[in-house]
């Protein structure tokens, strides 16, 4: 669930990564799914460097 409000409505680097899958008319859950591996990837190198959140790092290009 976290996901879903992330990637739906607050956080500019999923919303625009799922908004890119929707476009390519990618099946809903396929896309959320896509949206939870990215967000846990990002997380999991936040943890392991000891960083803080930057949006701009994680652009999706």
């Amino acid at each position: 669930m976290a996901c879903m409000g992330a990637a739906t409505q607050h956080n500019p680097v999923l919303k625009t990564f799922f908004r890119r899958l929707t476009a390519k008319r990618k099946k809903p859950k396929v896309t959320l799914v896509a949206c939870m591996r990215k967000l846990i990837v990002i997380l999991n190198i936040m943890i392991a460097r000891r960083e803080e959140w930057d949006a701009s790092r994680y652009a999706v290009v």
